[in-house]
């Protein structure tokens, strides 16, 4: 959503700078460097500057003094769509320092925005801390797959224990497929098939709950470590015995064979709205190629700070996140379109719909 925040003015004590990169290079050792490419970055993570970290302030808003023609320039500029290019960032573990585009970035700041597209160099922290061993094997690990999501374990030398599954999986494809694949391929499809299922089964036995401080990650690696890589037994109590054989391509099998009434959370509904801010001229056109959408149940064009509502109905499986599904119809289906400046997803938490006697909308049962 939109919110041009310019005219709130800014508080007279708020005199915090944002960080300085090269202090924080300093501190964490941080000296050999990466070309991540191209990809988008929330806001909240750009937390400083490479050389300009004097002229913001804690939200980086620029201080007093600073004339402003720019920054009003290139927020007409973002608010009419045009296209100004990627920002140059420079990063440090999971924060980001503004290396080209600081005005971009306060404009974005300012009108609300949640994320930029960012041209990313990392350099990577040297100093032998867990917290580092950890970031270094998990940026490997990411590296070599080029999964779209982040797996965080916090055990040193579980991400190898990943890697050989995938190793594993890639020859399998091989073997049973007839044909090479990818490591990257092999990757995305172990963890649709193999890993997100069992990650669900955990998270729907509420077996995190007994392991404080650990992730649902480091409980997929602790069970499958036990039960494919060392063969030993285990009971966990929440059915997964049952549920995870002995090898894991036997698991991906019996998740790949499970229906849903064997399995109830196999097909969930989710209900999203879509706030959307569009080019004036393209509006109607734009209702029209969403309305086209099956997924899409409503669209609205409103008066305020957005330009469209948009109501649409998604449906996910056990190998899918709610996450995963709603990102790829937003970014693959809606921000495609011509015409499209900015979108805000809201996800109801709880819902309570009146609809007429004797008439049931299944588009309106709440998620």
């Amino acid at each position: 959503m939109l919110n041009d925040r310019a005219g709130l003015g800014k508080p007279e004590n708020d005199t915090v700078e944002v960080k300085s990169f090269k202090d924080q290079q300093q501190k964490e050792a941080a000296f050999d460097s990466r070309d991540r490419g191209i990809r988008t970055v929330p806001l909240k993570r750009i937390v400083g500057s490479v050389g300009r970290y004097q002229d913001f302030d804690s939200q980086f808003r620029f201080k007093a003094n600073v004339p402003p023609e720019r920054l009003q320039w290139i927020k007409n500029a973002m608010r009419e769509g045009r296209s100004l290019g990627p920002v140059k960032l420079f990063e440090i573990k999971d924060e980001f320092y503004v290396l080209d585009g600081n005005h971009r970035i306060a404009a974005a700041n300012e009108l609300g925005h949640d994320e930029i597209l960012a041209h990313i160099v990392e350099f990577v922290p040297s100093k032998d801390t867990l917290q580092n061993v950890l970031y270094r094997e998990r940026a490997e690990f990411s590296d070599r797959t080029q999964l779209p999501v982040e797996i965080n374990l916090t055990e040193v030398s579980q991400y190898a224990n990943l890697l050989d599954q995938i190793s594993e999986h890639q020859q399998y494809i091989k073997e049973t497929e007839g044909h090479e694949v990818s490591f990257k391929d092999a990757a995305f499809d172990w963890y649709k098939t193999i890993y997100r299922p069992l990650c669900t089964i955990i998270q729907r036995g509420r077996l995190i709950d007994s392991f404080p401080g650990r992730s649902i990650a480091d409980l997929y690696a602790y069970i499958t470590l036990h039960q494919w890589k060392e063969g030993r037994k285990r009971r966990y109590g929440i059915g997964i015995d049952k549920l995870v054989p002995k090898q894991m391509e036997d698991f991906r099998e019996k998740m790949a064979d499970l229906k849903d009434t064997e399995y109830p959370e196999m097909k969930h509904g989710i209900n999203v709205f879509i706030l959307m801010n569009v080019q004036a001229k393209k509006e109607t056109k734009l209702m029209d190629k969403l309305f086209e959408l099956e997924e899409v149940r409503e669209v609205h064009s409103v008066h305020g700070d957005v330009d469209l509502v948009v109501k649409v109905v998604l449906t996910r499986d056990i190998l899918s996140s709610d996450a995963e599904i709603i990102s790829q119809f937003v970014h693959g289906k809606v921000r495609q379109l011509p015409g499209v400046i900015s979108t805000k997803t809201l996800i109801p938490g709880i819902s309570k719909i009146k609809v007429p006697d004797g008439f049931q909308d299944p588009a309106s049962v709440p998620t």
